[in-house]
């Protein structure tokens, strides 16, 4: 893919405590428009990904920054910022039985999703490497936990009709 994806980060990365709220507010404007000033944040396109919650039943929704791999398939980061713990959209999307696959809206668009987790392993090492040199501050974020940052691929693996 020949696009440029390199971002320098130029921000302060929020509080585990602000992430959950600042991406409450990131869906509602993602909702609402299809403006590039919503759809792409400190550089980067985002996807909102409808999951349902692995305990609860309920429909969840979560903006997240994507970064696409070589094959242009939409990549996101279950990082949490290097939180020890992995953020909650991330174990919802993991349980196949909740969540075969997910609702992806992308700017312009949605399809379904049945996602490729990369948790270990040499795809995701190597995929990894490369989001690195795009994305520096992964690497970071990696410093400050324990857990290995999984990547969940997004493919499009049928349209959305609704």
């Amino acid at each position: 893919m020949a696009t440029d994806q390199k971002v320098e980060q130029a921000w302060e990365t929020p509080s585990h405590d602000e992430i959950p709220q600042i991406s409450k507010m990131h869906v509602q404007a993602m909702e609402s428009t299809d403006d590039d000033a919503v759809w792409v944040q400190a550089g980067m396109h985002h996807v909102l990904i409808r999951t349902i919650g692995r305990k609860s039943g309920n429909e969840h929704k979560i903006a997240l920054p994507f970064w696409r791999d070589p094959d242009g398939v939409r990549v996101v980061v279950a990082s949490f910022a290097g939180a020890e713990a992995h953020p909650a959209w991330f174990l919802n999307l993991r349980d196949r039985d909740a969540n075969p696959e997910v609702l992806v809206r992308v700017q312009g668009g949605q399809f379904w999703s049945v996602p490729d987790i990369l948790e270990q392993g040499e795809e995701r090492d190597r995929l990894w490497a490369l989001l690195l040199e795009d994305r520096a501050w992964y690497a970071d974020y990696q410093t400050r936990t324990e857990r290995t940052i999984p990547l969940v691929r997004l493919p499009e693996t049928r349209p959305f009709e609704g």
